[in-house]
């Protein structure tokens, strides 16, 4: 099937390119009208997140955005009347403003409130304004609204979720071009150290600008139907660019080849596409296997960067076997021009790796005790991962945002503590009914009893809804908060009517409950497909299983690696972040791409090994001429994957930085010490099993073709 599709393609290779050429306009003019992605959301199928919707439906203004501005002055007091003065003139233009409701300051709050919008020092003012919008639209809005803002005698700093969620959207874009502008260069270095051509070399580099534009141009397009998360984009642009170069590098290694050992340019065509097109399809499904893993966590943010990334790898594989066989179809021998004269020869490294498959295989056990409890301890930091949400923190020291959220907890009393909301709904009944208001004091004041709270306060009615808020000296992060939480959960409910608790502290313990919720059907979806597929390409029942382990061993130390420098903070300084509690997301984010990333090198060397096993019948042949035709392309494609990774790990924003980490952590540990060392000596000791299944599963197999 796989070589009369290359055929196919050698003899329609002008229409697949003119087809090709149509899509890159469309996915320009798509990505060139963009689209609004959203900022997070608290999952409605959570109690906070029923909370939330409860706010925004019965309390009026509940659902506004608001920012909180902090003007300053090094020599003037806040009751000077310059001070004051200088505070209006930098106000006037947001009360202008028709997409400002209003703008709360010292100077004109109730007496009771006042002194909380005053700093400890006296040299600064709390400015509270309330925005005409919910979060996703104030952050889009908010840029221009910002520029209004300034003074020539006072320091003006903004923060609050739509200046922090503002500051994320810009740092992200910023980043992504960063990234690309880092990747794209060194990785045609790498392509033409890898090939010697000019030609070869960029190949790969227009398939993947290919698949990330037009996935880019996909999630726009879906935005435009579904909610999706910001960060999708950025999952795109990491994941696309690297297993689109990865497939390519395979694709025209093995095309020259062909060539090299005199086939004509059909001939080397088909033949190419029916050995690595066909693992790198297969490849292609693992990736997005791992990735549509995310779906399966309702309502979370990253849901849709799961889809964003299983999209883009799709696009990788559709051009790698479209648009690369048509341009090489039309290249033929020509792919080898514009040599690329090199200081030094090249030479092939082929002797290198059948001596080192053989080596491993001749002392097994020595070489895979070593390394099993080298990757095992790399992976033991991850015992102590603690979860929580990022928020101000993900964002770098130097933010605006973050830069006026320090100020605020440092100078403002009471404005640093953690706070916890808790929606109370009494059905049928009005909110500011008597017994209703007593049955809110009843529950203010057991709430009040419990450890760790300062005050509890009503801060809002509408409808059959009343709202509590409790302050609370816990950090918002920490065990004692989610303790509180769950403590004010268990509190028997108003007199006639119900309580729910949402804020900062409550999303996260609900973030995680539903991702431990969610996770054993992600994990089972991932790891029985993936098996399947794997049965499928090899025809063996044990191998599969063998590369679903040494996922784990990937997988493992890259975690270890994560917590130990993001959450312990080694490396903080050299790599610019604070180091704070994992973020919920970060843990499955990493094992869904992680474990398609890791099963992409597995299926390419199983591929071959499996061809070599058709030929020879041996399996330590079939080892060694594998690893030996294989392993300079596999580190190759791996540093340029790990290249492409790591450029992202230079992002501002903390998770996008810790997913570029940790994935160039991984694959560089996976396609060399696992592929390399581990997987050569498992077989060995696997021995004939390797290749072994029931006669039910191989007439199966070959019956599949």
């Amino acid at each position: 099937m796989f070589a009369g599709w290359g055929r196919f393609v050698h003899r329609h290779r002008v229409p697949v390119l003119a087809a090709s050429g149509v899509f890159l306009v469309l996915a320009l003019l798509v990505v060139s009208q963009g689209a609004q992605l959203v900022a997070y959301q608290t999952p409605a199928n959570t109690e906070s997140g029923q909370a939330d919707r409860l706010l925004e439906r019965q309390v009026p203004g509940a659902a506004d955005a608001t920012v909180a501005v902090i003007l300053s002055s090094a020599k003037l007091r806040w009751d000077d009347p310059a001070f004051q003065a200088a505070v209006n003139a930098s106000l006037a233009p947001w009360r202008a403003d028709a997409r400002v409701a209003g703008i709360v300051t010292p100077y004109d709050a109730p007496a009771t409130v006042a002194p909380s919008l005053v700093s400890r020092d006296g040299h600064r003012v709390l400015a509270v304004a309330t925005l005409k919008a919910d979060l996703t639209t104030a952050r889009d809005f908010y840029p221009s609204l910002r520029a209004k803002l300034s003074s020539s005698t006072l320091d003006v700093k903004a923060t609050d979720r739509v200046a922090i969620y503002a500051d994320i959207n810009r740092i992200l874009n910023d980043d992504l071009k960063t990234a690309e502008g880092v990747s794209l260069p060194f990785s045609l270095l790498l392509l033409l150290l890898v090939f010697g051509t000019a030609v070869a070399a960029l190949l790969p580099v227009g398939v993947g600008l290919l698949a990330v534009l037009g996935g880019m141009a996909l999630v726009d397009l879906l935005a435009h139907v579904i909610d999706v998360s910001v960060y999708a984009i950025n999952i795109v642009s990491l994941i696309g660019l690297g297993v689109a170069i990865d497939y390519s590098l395979f694709m025209v290694s093995r095309f020259r080849e062909e060539l090299a050992h005199g086939r004509s340019a059909e001939d080397a065509l088909a033949v190419t596409v029916a050995t690595a097109g066909r693992a790198t399809t297969f490849s292609g499904l693992t990736v997005a296997i791992g990735l549509l893993g995310l779906t399966f966590f309702r309502g979370l943010y990253f849901q849709t960067m799961g889809v964003a990334g299983a999209l883009v790898v799709a696009l990788a594989v559709l051009f790698a076997l479209t648009f690369l066989p048509a341009l090489l179809s039309l290249l033929g021998p020509r792919v080898n021009r514009l040599p690329v004269r090199l200081p030094w020869r090249r030479r092939s490294s082929v002797g290198f790796w059948e001596r080192l498959a053989r080596g491993v295989m001749r002392r097994p056990v020595l070489v895979l005790l070593p390394t099993l409890l080298l990757v095992l301890a790399a992976g033991a930091p991850f015992l102590q991962i603690h979860l929580a949400g990022g928020g101000v923190t993900a964002l770098p020291e130097n933010a605006e945002s973050r830069l006026g959220a320090d100020l605020l907890r440092q100078q403002f009393p009471g404005q640093g503590t953690n706070s916890i909301t808790i929606v109370m709904q009494f059905p049928g009944h009005d909110a500011r009914a008597a017994d209703v208001q007593a049955a809110v004091a009843a529950f203010g004041q057991s709430i009040a009893k419990l450890p760790r709270v300062v005050s509890v306060a009503p801060s809002g009615l509408g409808g059959d809804v009343v709202v509590l808020q409790a302050r609370s000296n816990a950090a918002a992060t920490s065990d004692a908060a989610r303790d509180l939480v769950r403590a004010i959960r268990a509190l028997p409910p108003p007199a006639g009517g119900r309580a729910l608790v949402t804020g900062a502290t409550a999303q996260d313990v609900d973030t995680i409950g539903l991702i431990l919720q969610e996770a054993p059907a992600a994990v089972a979806f991932i790891v029985v497909t993936t098996y399947a597929l794997l049965l499928l390409q090899t025809g063996s029942v044990l191998l599969p299983l063998k590369a679903l382990v040494m996922n784990l061993l990937s997988i493992a130390a890259s975690f270890g690696a994560l917590v130990w420098i993001f959450q312990m903070g080694n490396l903080s300084l050299p790599l610019d972040f604070t180091p704070a509690p994992i973020d919920p997301a970060l843990p499955v984010l990493m094992f869904c791409i992680v474990f398609g990333l890791s099963m992409d090198y597995e299926v390419l060397l199983l591929s071959r090994m499996h061809e070599e096993h058709e030929r020879t019948g041996s399996n330590t042949e079939a080892v060694a001429q594998g690893l030996a035709k294989t392993g300079r392309l596999i580190t190759s494609a791996a540093l340029i994957m790990v290249l492409v990774f790591a450029a992202f790990a230079l992002a501002r924003v903390t998770l996008i930085k810790a997913i570029g980490l940790g994935l160039a952590i991984a694959v560089a540990v996976d396609a060399t010490v696992v592929r390399m060392l581990i997987v050569p000596a498992t077989m060995r000791l696997m021995g004939r099993w390797n290749w072994w299944a029931p006669r039910w599963v191989t007439r199966a197999w070959k019956a599949l073709g």
